[in-house]
């Protein structure tokens, strides 16, 4: 969805001939993965981070468009709401000190961003979602102006038929409606992008479906929306809502929802490829004029532009990627499950333990997806999701068991033997997973330290708006000293 878009109405022969061009893509696709070289030998890994953007006293700030022209660097760009930005953070090699790399760069383009917002009144804020927005920051008046935005709102509810319903029970509940896909905006994310070859993709792929449970436990972030208290990562739920093109009726018929975990293991990226196509109607039925037959025939790489807008708009948790740069074609799985925050330390150490432990688990002589159901991987991570670090899930030749235990006694030695395959220096592997360890022995995530603040304002006879707004102006000057979240008073 990175991409501009010009048209505002799609006609039925729009539609008709995007569903062609899409199967020719994927017709392709198919012929490339038999035939063409992808880049593999040198694979990188990737980070993208969303912020949300707060004015001095923790509210939401609706000035993506001055700040992004106050920091001036291309590698921020626009979200869907007002009060988000992201950053692309560019590719690295994990070894040489690739992790480090990755943090220094991104403290150093945070800390520019926040001094140049800063100057138009707006400060940047990584958590999964904002807690002090209110039911106004949600409106269709607070969409980014670009127009695909707009566009995909409409298409989105259009296809519904109907306003979104949100409704999330939790430790308290939240019901309300909307009448556009803002409430979406609410949800900021961390993306993390492993480069795989077609015949490692399904591995990878597989591994990483089957940690993100784990992943959700330790990393939780996103435990208020709308001054309800709800998930330790509500971001899930949201997500799955805010995005939901079905109505109750085609929920009831089994209809796939476009946000989606899954309901198998793969045995190739193309299995996930035509199943977006089969299962799913485009909601931006852009037709460029590429004939990927004849650049393929003609020794060239095919863009395969609708098979990609296409999948862009189909948001799973684990996303496959196919992209180009410098004409040769790479694969990619993006992992989308973790929240933004709570500091760049905290972020890199949960991409380390997700870096490692899908590498050791996808290159394991006996795949983990072979002892375990796939309907227990999306109940660990809707339950992990909820539960937070107090979640207990199910692993194979444990049983149940509660996440932070399981992270501690097996995931912890398996992602650390990831990480030296990867070359990742020892010290640098120990330091970060090591955040990772500390979390699960103190039970303090990013969730468990913002309701633990709130629940004592509140005793303190604070009222929920103002605990709420007081915990994320301690949080954002925690966020900036970078000292993991475990180790928050």
């Amino acid at each position: 969805m990175g991409q501009e878009v010009d048209d505002q109405e799609f006609s039925r022969a729009d539609r008709t001939r995007h569903r062609e061009k899409v199967r020719r893509c994927l017709d392709v696709l198919a012929r490339m993965l038999r035939e063409s070289q992808f880049e593999a030998e040198r694979p990188m890994t990737g980070l993208e981070i969303e912020f949300n953007l707060v004015d001095e006293h923790g509210r939401p700030a609706l000035k993506n468009a001055e700040a992004l022209d106050a920091i001036a660097n291309p590698a921020f760009q626009t979200e869907l709401g007002q009060f988000n930005v992201e950053i692309n953070v560019p590719p690295r090699l994990l070894g040489a000190r690739g992790s480090s790399g990755f943090e220094d760069d991104l403290r150093a383009s945070l800390n520019d961003a926040e001094s140049r917002a800063s100057r138009v009144g707006a400060h940047l804020v990584m958590i999964g979602i904002l807690p002090t927005l209110e039911e106004g920051h949600l409106g269709p008046g607070t969409l980014s102006p670009n127009p695909r935005y707009q566009l995909l709102s409409d298409q989105i509810l259009a296809a519904r038929g109907e306003d979104l319903v949100i409704d999330i029970g939790g430790v308290e509940r939240l019901q309300t409606t909307s009448g556009s896909i803002m409430p979406e905006a609410a949800c900021t994310s961390t993306q993390l992008h492993i480069q795989v070859s077609p015949e490692d993709f399904s591995a990878y792929w597989n591994a990483s479906q089957a940690i993100a449970g784990v992943q959700l436990a330790v990393g939780a972030n996103s435990p208020y929306l709308l001054g309800k208290e709800l998930w330790s990562e509500t971001r899930i739920p949201l997500f799955e809502q805010a995005t939901d093109t079905r109505s109750e009726e085609l929920k009831a018929q089994g209809v796939r929802p476009r946000v989606w975990f899954g309901e198998r293991w793969i045995n190739s990226i193309f299995d996930l490829f035509e199943e977006n196509v089969r299962y799913f109607p485009a909601l931006l039925p852009i037709t460029e004029e590429e004939d990927p037959v004849a650049v393929l025939e003609a020794g060239s790489t095919p863009a395969l532009s609708e098979l990609k807008l296409h999948n862009g708009t189909i948001y799973r948790w684990n996303r496959p990627v196919y992209d180009v740069v410098d004409g040769v074609p790479h694969l990619r799985v993006e992992n989308r499950v973790l929240a933004a925050g709570p500091t760049v330390v905290d972020t890199m150490a949960n991409a380390a333990f997700y870096f490692g432990l899908a590498r050791r688990l996808a290159e394991s002589e006996r795949p983990l997806w072979s002892q375990m159901s796939f309907s227990a991987a999306e109940e660990n991570f809707h339950v992990a999701a909820q539960f937070g670090a107090d979640a207990r899930v199910y692993w194979p030749g444990v049983g149940e068991v509660p996440a932070t235990e399981l992270v501690l006694r097996r995931l912890l030695p398996l992602a650390r033997e990831g990480l030296t395959e990867w070359e990742v220096d020892g010290d640098e592997a120990d330091r970060l997973l090591g955040i990772i360890e500390q979390r699960c022995i103190t039970g303090r995530n990013g969730a468990t330290w913002f309701t633990g603040q709130v629940h004592d304002r509140e005793a303190g006879g604070a009222d929920r708006a103002e605990a709420l707004r007081a915990t994320l102006c301690d949080y954002r000057e925690r966020m900036h000293s970078n000292e993991p979240v475990h180790s928050w008073r």
